[in-house]
């Protein structure tokens, strides 16, 4: 305990610092650098305090295992012998029709879709498989596609973290490695990747630090027996009273080789834990609203992608074929059929390849980690007088803000305008703070403009899919603000993002929890001043009360 004590002590006296200093998260500050690698941050207030601290947490919590890929214990030759000569293509599509045949083709080919887009389809392949694919495509395809990433060992090796060692030299050295300067309340721990024990631990050290408004929690065990860690942040006014707590859920790392998910996730809960009792607009918010944090929802995976395979996607969950293991959470819950909006054989239409990369199950929460996380929500609801108000499950890549529903375009959610709204907002916010570019639609509409007028589809399409966790989430825990945001970035690095985006993509992200949580305590995204409200309080009011009308829907 006194080991833990000091730790604990290091990190509280280093945090108390106000989040990136001298109000850079506030409003009024733009930042239109950050999309070129520039990010302005003051310097450390006690930097030698800064290391030591760091230090000191990871001496008593334990080092990067060693088992783990580092490019100190993993050879280029090695990742040579799993991936081959596998390369990704990027594949320009600008009609429905392209869309389909590339599913069509990708889908008998057991290919491995990275992204797909209203502009671009990027696939996966050995090299043996380019000619085959090609064959099955329209002759336009075969000449509108390039080559993404030529050699996919070497972008492996070069996407895996350094030695552990390096985490240590401090704010002065690390921003040798990197294009930033590092802010006090970044903390190193955002500097690099982490393997799912260190990120557990420092949950856990999180709480220890902050157990007025932080809670270490377990939603579940995975297939294989892990814990499905989160954190619960919140601070109830003593005076709420026994109205449910509205509570918004943040997600990561629901496919395994996405693991800038999982740091931000984990970036926007040390950003608000150190930010209450700060930041006026995150007190208030964190005053209303509980925000959990689920780092991994499949933890497997994770652990997988760590010690086997980099490029792991699904759970680690036996299945009907012993030699295909795991399943795509985000296929995995049961809410949506696309067969009933299809013409044709529905079974064309099923996700049923225990094979495939998209596989969700025969039958709905089949996988696990989606069993253990509805059970755990539907409890919250029942017996802890919970009420979900929303969710953002993180992906990776190709910037994208995705609304329902994901299962179908045919059909349209009933609060489609305030959606819309929110997720406009969101691109904008991107948009104006880093100078990024996240596209917005319905998450079936993501790649092609659909004909909504017969409201069907004759063939497959890539994004179709029934049981998104946004869907389920939204429809059976009448969470109304239900989203899926794709993170950075357009595909130069697609899942393999480097360790230098960590920290821009965690802040990217907090510009957009705060303007959510603006428009959530009503004030649609923009925080007003005191002179700004007086003669307003009735419209604002209004549109309070307006929002609870509609969220109680």
């Amino acid at each position: 305990m006194k080991t833990i004590s000091i730790a604990t002590a290091l990190l509280a006296a280093v945090s108390a610092h106000r989040l990136g200093g001298g109000g850079h998260f506030g409003r009024d500050v733009v930042n239109t650098q950050a999309h070129a690698g520039v990010i302005n941050g003051n310097a450390p207030v006690f930097p030698f305090l800064t290391k030591l601290r760091d230090s000191a947490v990871e001496f008593f919590f334990g080092r990067h295992p060693a088992k783990h890929y580092t490019k100190s214990t993993t050879s280029i030759e090695s990742l040579r012998n799993k991936y081959g000569g596998d390369i990704v293509m990027r594949f320009n599509v600008t009609t429905i029709a392209e869309e389909q045949a590339l599913a069509d083709a990708s889908n008998r080919l057991f290919l491995d879709v990275w992204a797909a887009t209203r502009d671009y389809v990027d696939i996966r392949m050995p090299t043996n498989q380019v000619s085959p694919l090609l064959g099955l495509l329209p002759k336009k395809l075969q000449s509108s596609h390039f080559t993404l990433i030529s050699d996919l060992a070497k972008a492996v090796y070069d996407s895996l973290p350094k030695d552990a060692s390096s985490s240590l030299i401090g704010p002065k050295g690390a921003s040798q490695g990197h294009t930033s300067r590092l802010t006090v309340s970044d903390n190193l721990f955002f500097t690099r990747y982490h393997a799912l024990k260190t990120i557990t631990q420092w949950m856990q050290l999180l709480e220890s630090i902050f157990p007025e408004h932080v809670q270490f929690i377990t939603i579940g065990k995975s297939s294989e027996g892990r814990d499905i860690p989160a954190l619960r942040i919140g601070h109830p006014n003593p005076n709420a009273g026994s109205d449910p707590r509205q509570t918004m859920v943040l997600a990561g790392g629901l496919h395994a080789r996405e693991w800038i998910t999982t740091t931000t996730a984990n970036y926007l809960a040390w950003s608000l834990a150190t930010e209450f009792n700060k930041d006026p607009l995150i007190t208030k918010f964190l005053h209303h609203f509980d925000v959990v944090v689920i780092p991994t929802l499949n933890p497997d995976g994770m652990e997988y992608s760590w010690d086997t395979d980099r490029l792991w996607r699904k759970t680690r969950q036996e299945t009907s074929l012993q030699m295909c293991r795991g399943y795509d959470l985000d296929r995995s819950f049961g809410f949506g059929d696309p067969s009933e909006h299809m013409q044709g054989d529905p079974s064309e239409h099923m996700q049923g390849d225990p094979c495939s990369e998209d596989f969700g199950g025969e039958e709905p929460f089949e996988a696990t980690e989606a069993a253990a996380f509805a059970k755990w929500a539907h409890e919250e609801m029942e017996k802890n007088n919970v009420d979900f108000i929303g969710m953002v499950d993180f992906h990776s890549y190709s910037q994208q803000v995705l609304f329902p529903y994901a299962y179908s375009c045919s059909d349209e959610p009933p609060n489609l305008e305030n959606l819309e709204e929110l997720a406009y907002g969101i691109a904008k916010t991107i948009r104006l703070t880093t100078g990024e570019a996240y596209s917005v639609s319905p998450a079936c509409d993501a790649v092609m403009v659909a004909d909504k007028t017969e409201g069907k589809f004759s063939r497959r399409r890539i994004n179709e899919g029934a049981g998104s966790v946004m869907d389920w989430f939204y429809k059976d825990m009448n969470a109304h603000f239900s989203y899926q945001i794709k993170l950075r970035d357009h595909g130069l690095y697609g899942f393999l993002l480097p360790e230098d985006e960590i920290i821009p993509t965690g802040r990217e992200m907090w510009f957009v929890l705060k303007y959510g949580a603006d428009y959530l305590l009503g004030n649609n995204g923009i925080e007003l001043t005191k002179e700004e409200t007086e003669g307003k309080e009735g419209q604002d009011m209004m549109n309070q009360e307006l929002r609870r009308r509609h969220m109680g829907q």
